[in-house]
């Protein structure tokens, strides 16, 4: 089985056209972790000597140090080696979804060309670390399949225009469920669709170690002293964040950052651990991941969504037998803020959200 791979890479250039080597930034990351030089060594698997001339080049070309080391004391990064990681960790938050879809969708078109190559089942969905378990599972496990990351409504219009099989799309529970289900309801077909749940998980605040700006209810980003980071327009957690303000009658003009946006889950954490905001709105994983105060709002399911006849298809089939299985619901239930012991479950649209919504008009 042939399988594509896409790692996002970037350096930084001097100006004698001398490159910082990718191996200098993952080492700085490793020690940032380990804390100290050793460890760093130890869980890289290069020599202490080989790291010492890493660090002597990239100090070269920066004429500055990257790390400080003391004895007894392991080692610190300056800032311009937190820096380093911090750009590393905020590319790789951000690509790293994209890339893992263009891998996808990269593979699909080689195997087309291959002439024994089977039909793939074609996945569009919001970005999840629990979609992402799966993807990675069907991969392991060779299951035919492409997947695609793109916010909820774009995931269900694809299923209806017939773009693709499956659509994962998620609905808080509670007082939001109504509104959000009225929000997709152009999509939605009681008659001819089914759910497949996948997991719960919790959506909230996240917001700098220490929570330093008091910053405890979405009511606090419209004060004039708090920064915040936005997920992109059509996405299913901004529809959640802006149901909350209008809830509570805050204007989104008063919020300083509600515009400026990114596509990811772990985007929105990583720019918030760089400082350049002070409160963001998304997942606990990625908020545990970059050591981030996190604020639980509201838990919410995730489904994917797939018209009923496609149930029966052998790809599909395979794909629920995953999403039943122990240990995809051990892992997945491993997730801070998830919870999947009921993955793999099959509901009508009237089991999922009481009252049928309107017949979509295709």
């Amino acid at each position: 089985m042939f399988r594509v791979s896409v790692a996002p890479l970037w350096t930084i250039e001097g100006p004698d056209g001398r490159a910082l080597g990718p191996r200098v930034v993952e080492l700085l990351a490793q020690v940032d972790e380990h804390g100290s030089l050793a460890g760093a060594c130890a869980a890289s698997g290069v020599s202490y000597r080989h790291a010492w001339q890493l660090l002597r080049e990239g100090e070269a070309l920066f004429g500055q140090p990257l790390l400080l080391m003391s004895r007894g004391k392991g080692s610190q990064l300056t800032g311009l080696g937190e820096r380093l990681v911090w750009a590393q960790r905020r590319v790789q938050a951000r690509l790293s979804p994209v890339l893992d879809s263009l891998a996808s969708e990269l593979n699909a078109e080689i195997r087309k060309a291959l002439s024994a190559a089977p039909e793939r089942l074609r996945i569009h969905a919001s970005h999840g670390f629990a979609v992402q378990m799966l993807h990675e599972a069907m991969e392991r496990e060779a299951l035919p399949h492409e997947l695609k990351y793109c916010g909820s409504a774009e995931a269900l219009a694809a299923l209806v225009s017939g773009a693709c099989e499956v659509a994962g799309f998620h609905v808080p529970l509670g007082e939001f469920e109504a509104a959000t289900v009225a929000h997709y309801r152009p999509w939605l077909d009681p008659a001819r669709q089914r759910l497949v749940m996948l997991a719960t998980r919790r959506q909230g605040l996240m917001v700098t170690p220490g929570n330093p700006k008091k910053i405890y209810d979405v009511a606090d980003l419209a004060r004039p002293e708090v920064r915040f980071i936005n997920r992109q327009p059509g996405s299913g957690t901004r529809h959640l964040l802006d149901l909350m303000l209008r809830q509570r009658r805050i204007d989104v003009a008063a919020i300083r950052g509600h515009e400026q946006c990114e596509y990811t889950h772990a985007a929105v954490a990583a720019f918030v651990a760089s400082g350049m905001a002070d409160a963001g709105f998304g997942l606990e994983v990625p908020a545990r991941e970059f050591k981030l105060e996190f604020l639980p709002c509201h838990q919410e399911r995730y489904f994917f969504l797939c018209e009923a006849a496609s149930l029966e298809t052998p790809d599909l089939r395979r794909m629920i037998e995953r999403l039943r299985s122990a240990d995809f619901r051990d892992a997945v239930n491993r997730l801070p803020g998830y919870q999947a012991d009921e993955a793999g479950r099959v509901l009508t649209l009237a089991e999922a959200f009481g009252a049928p919504p309107q017949r979509a008009h295709r």
